[in-house]
């Protein structure tokens, strides 16, 4: 395996061009749309709901085009909180690279699309995973790296010149944000910093190809990103690495929670079948303290709280089994056996699982039954992770749920997916943009 090769005299932003746009295998084509089916079925789930009819400004969410396009489709993948992600750069890559590179679709009929999503993955996930726990505690990284991604996916979209790309990325990132604050408070921002990351990226790309340049030293500046807000970071980390598509290091959702919550799950589901008809007196959570920190919710009042709940999740799949969306509306918050489960649950952040972590997601799960006996669990790694994950068959599956939640026939589903997955073999966006046009919205 190699090192990624970078000219020594470049800059970050334009090693990273460098780096996603060098030539890809058909492995890596065929991971690009998997991603893409994946996004699409989390995106067309989000546009059922009324935060996703808001963004899109209750319009039809993929019929737009360029700036508009890019700001409704990119609002929608992460509202069911199954949007794919990695795990050290601690961000969502799919929401934002997807909605870029779809909005500029009926623009560029001819570009690449594979490309351009592993262009924009490349770039976001690398930026990602460089700028160091201090930017995670203020700032959600899916905010302010992703405008890089959609950027880079947008300058491969229209064919920018290397000057361009480097341009657009530079304004990307130099309008960046996203507070970490919105988790605190009952709002639908976070989602707005997905939406707001695609549009900017896509903005950006706009702009350069309009001649505007942008600054080639935003990262690594003496005012740029890691001197800013990232200050604990390691720039060098940006280029560094072997030359494999970060995209294969990027994981899927198998369960509509918060990531964090996931290996609890994971863990809860190997003890359900003990569990089931015994009665359950404690449960005792052991996991990483970034879990803990977003997923300590004991009492959730709403769906959102509810995905980011630990004691919820558990509690679901214990008395439930693999959870579904159901599993997180209001009816479901406020059964009393699961409010009685929650309540003799107690959560604590773990030694060993939290310096493992973000490299790996591990939680362990203990029952205490009625009748005395202690049951217990130990996840090292979430399933959808490259250690435990997701094949073919799961994520195709996934897309077809989600999409049937929305009330999606079947047919026009298989539409949708086999229009994105026959992009891997050369296929133009023609056909995936026509079988979305035929939704009809609201769906359910």
């Amino acid at each position: 395996m190699t090192k990624a090769a970078v000219p020594a005299d470049q800059t970050l932003t334009e090693g990273l061009w460098t780096l996603a746009t060098r030539p890809a295998g058909v492995a890596d084509c065929q991971r690009a749309v998997l991603h893409l089916v994946d996004w699409l079925g989390c995106a067309i789930a989000g546009a059922t709901t009324p935060t996703g009819r808001a963004i899109a400004a209750d319009r039809h969410p993929f019929a737009g085009a360029g700036i508009v396009g890019a700001t409704a489709m990119g609002g929608l993948g992460s509202l069911f909180e199954m949007d794919d992600v990695h795990r050290t750069a601690l961000l969502h890559p799919g929401p934002v690279v997807m909605a870029a590179v779809l909005a500029l679709a009926d623009q560029a009929p001819d570009a690449d699309l594979p490309g351009a999503i592993l262009a924009g993955y490349e770039a976001m996930v690398r930026l990602g995973a460089a700028v160091g726990p201090g930017h995670y505690a203020f700032f959600h990284n899916t905010g302010t790296c992703g405008g890089i991604g959609s950027a880079a996916a947008a300058a491969h979209m229209l064919g920018l010149s290397p000057a361009q790309a480097v341009s657009a990325m530079g304004h990307a990132v130099s309008t960046a944000g996203g507070f970490w604050q919105c988790r605190n408070e009952p709002c639908a921002t976070k989602h707005l910093h997905v939406a707001e990351a695609a549009r900017r990226g896509v903005q950006a790309a706009l702009w350069a190809q309009a001649g505007l340049a942008g600054p080639r030293h935003i990262l690594e500046g003496p005012q740029g990103f890691f001197a800013a807000i990232a200050r604990d970071g390691d720039p060098g980390a940006v280029l560094a690495g072997p030359e494999t598509w970060r995209i294969h290091q990027v994981s899927f959702k198998p369960w509509p929670a918060c990531r964090h919550a996931h290996p609890t799950i994971d863990a809860a589901l190997t003890l359900r079948a003990e569990v089931q008809g015994r009665g359950i007196a404690k449960v005792r959570i052991r996991t990483f303290a970034d879990a803990i920190l977003f997923c300590d919710r004991p009492d959730p009042q709403t769906e959102a709280q509810a995905k980011f709940s630990l004691q919820h999740s558990v509690a679901v799949t214990l008395l439930s089994g693999p959870p579904v969306l159901a599993d997180f509306a209001l009816d479901r918050i406020a059964d009393p056996d699961l409010a009685r489960l929650r309540a003799v649950t107690e959560v604590s952040a773990h030694p060993d699982l939290t310096a493992r972590y973000p490299a790996h997601f591990g939680a362990k799960v203990e029952v205490e039954t009625a009748d005395g006996t202690t049951l217990q669990a130990e996840v090292a790694d979430a399933l959808g992770d490259s250690e435990n994950p997701l094949d073919r068959g799961a994520i195709l599956a996934k897309f077809h749920a989600l999409t049937a939640h929305a009330g999606v026939n079947r047919g026009d589903a298989d539409r949708i997916a086999d229009a994105a997955l026959a992009l891997a073999n050369g296929a133009t966006a023609s056909p995936l943009r026509a079988a979305l046009a035929r939704l009809t919205f609201p769906l359910a």
